[in-house]
């Protein structure tokens, strides 16, 4: 165990850390830059017995009414072998929808570590192009590699479209990587679990849909394996892998909820993370993972299924530099006392204290997404970070709402640099005086 392990498991008492999941990880990136937060989500505290134990208790998550909701409508959509759910999501994506597709349910059976790697093996012998070259290089979309208008590489460099060789029965070889091609048959990589050449799941050419029910995806957080479970991954759909994700929240007019419809994002952008790590970590392109991720929810207020595209790229970049952040707990933990503790073994105010010693960054919006943000409102009270970031960066600066106040009615500031957000406070408190006296 390294020193900066060790920390860690003295902060949360010397007890397990806490699983993330899809959800906590996508909750990291509403408040990036919470020192707080960062600290004891990389050490794996469970945050709502803390809040509990200070007295602070979190009041937001799923109801067991909603978990149930959603369970019903995903088994609804995904009925009859997911026949109704291929066909939205092939329309959603503006291609033909197939005769056929294999359906491979990854949600039961192995322990954890085997269904990894099950899920794995199926998906990366689910590539939808041709993915064999020398070094482990992949070819270019939908390219394939036959003797008739095939396309081969050597020292790892991807295909182009249109590359052509004029032999029957060629084998091209490269470092000692072999690609046969033979009238027309298609080369890709062999999967683990010994699928061989050409050979897909179920049988299915490599035309047909691939659809896996709930493979198992790993990503790293903070030095620790976590595991996670998209709703469904479309393989062989308009030439890429797309995630799709089933939410029971309804689409009215065209609309979401906002908030949810962003959640909702951020949770599929580390499906696709994910997703595109297990390709690289086996040579494989991960740009083979599309960044629109398929969202089916119910339409207006039926139960009638209905998809829609979100892109995720910006989603994408948040998560990846939030788990960067993570990985550098070892900076963090320099400037946080050695005494801190998140020991739920420790009293209220030892809890309290230690806390208070750690910087937080609390805003409105941590009420819907941090256990801790109830604490925080408290202990920010009085001070202009309780009013959320706009307010407090169009304050310039100004910390305490008493301060603020003090400035409006035509106090001098106390500090220099505060000089010009005196005057756009007299401004506005002269022009809300003149409104309430017009009104009047």
């Amino acid at each position: 165990m390294t020193s900066s392990e060790q920390r860690l498991a003295e902060i949360r008492g010397g007890l397990p850390p806490r699983r993330h999941n899809a959800r906590t990880i996508a909750a990291l990136t509403g408040n990036p830059g919470c020192t707080r937060r960062a600290i004891l989500d990389g050490a794996g505290v469970d945050k709502p017995s803390l809040a509990e134990r200070i007295g602070f208790p979190a009041r937001f998550g799923q109801s067991r009414f909603a978990i149930t909701r959603g369970n019903a409508f995903e088994a609804q959509v995904k009925a009859d072998g997911g026949v109704e759910l291929l066909r939205l999501v092939a329309e959603r994506l503006g291609v033909p929808v197939p005769a056929a597709a294999s359906w491979t349910d990854l949600g039961a059976g192995d322990e954890i570590a085997g269904r990894e790697e099950r899920s794995a093996a199926l998906l990366t012998a689910a590539l939808p192009t041709a993915t064999t070259t020398a070094h482990g290089a992949t070819t270019a979309h939908g390219a394939t590699t036959t003797a008739h208008g095939a396309t081969t590489t050597a020292h790892g460099a991807t295909t182009a479209h249109g590359a052509t060789t004029t032999a029957h029965d060629a084998t091209t070889t490269a470092h000692g990587a072999t690609t046969t091609a033979a009238h027309g048959a298609t080369a890709t990589a062999t999967a683990d679990d010994g699928t061989a050449p050409g050979g897909r799941p179920g049988g299915l050419p490599d035309s047909s849909a691939a659809l896996f029910d709930h493979p198992l995806l790993g990503l790293d957080v903070a030095g620790r394996r976590v595991y996670l479970e998209p709703d469904l991954v479309a393989a062989r759909l308009g030439g890429r892998f797309h995630v799709v994700e089933v939410k029971s929240f309804p689409v009215i007019d065209g609309q979401a909820d906002p908030a949810k419809l962003a959640a909702a994002a951020v949770q599929s952008a580390v499906y696709v993370l994910a997703l595109r790590e297990l390709l690289a970590a086996r040579g494989l392109d991960p740009q083979l993972v599309s960044p629109e991720v398929v969202l089916v929810c119910p339409r207006d207020f039926t139960n009638q299924p209905v998809a829609h595209l979100l892109d995720v790229r910006k989603q994408l970049l948040v998560v990846r530099r939030q788990l960067d952040r993570m990985d550098r707990l070892d900076a963090l933990l320099a400037a946080v006392p050695a005494d801190f503790t998140a020991d739920p073994a420790a009293d209220p105010q030892t809890l309290v204290g230690a806390l208070s010693q750690v910087p937080a960054r609390y805003a409105p919006d941590c009420l819907a997404s941090c256990e801790l943000a109830y604490f925080c409102r408290h202990e920010s009270g009085g001070r202009t970070s309780a009013l959320g970031r706009p307010v407090r960066e169009a304050l310039g600066g100004v910390d305490s709402v008493a301060e603020v106040l003090a400035l409006a009615a035509g106090e001098p500031a106390a500090d220099p640099r505060h000089d010009e957000a005196a005057v756009l406070l007299r401004t506005a408190a002269r022009l809300r005086a003149d409104a309430l006296g017009a009104s009047a």
